[in-house]
């Protein structure tokens, strides 16, 4: 296979303390999964729970069985520390306490 026919993909993982990125050159056709578990990803945090915790590319949900194209870049998502809407009004609520 010639090194044009390959995609470049990034697999993303990122914790509260860690941010890991694979670069991955993969054969056309490729599933989000596939890329998954060839970037070792997996392996490195068992705590990853697709199936539970979504993935997505540049921010948008996919399926782990869509195909890849060239340039994508996967994101491995991980559960919620606290609700995003009630982190808001904590924010906001601190902030209106400094004025």
């Amino acid at each position: 296979m010639s090194e044009s026919a390959l995609l470049r993909v990034d697999v993303v993982y990122a914790k509260s303390d860690t941010q890991v990125v694979i670069e991955l050159k993969m054969p056309s056709g490729v599933t989000v999964t596939e890329a998954i578990h060839r970037s070792g990803l997996i392996e490195r945090f068992p705590e990853i729970e697709l199936e539970k915790h979504g993935v997505g590319i540049f921010g948008e949900l996919v399926g782990l069985n869509d195909p890849l194209r060239d340039g994508d870049r996967v994101e491995i998502y991980r559960p919620l520390l606290a609700d995003p809407k009630v982190a808001r009004r904590a924010r906001a609520a601190k902030g209106k306490k400094r004025k």
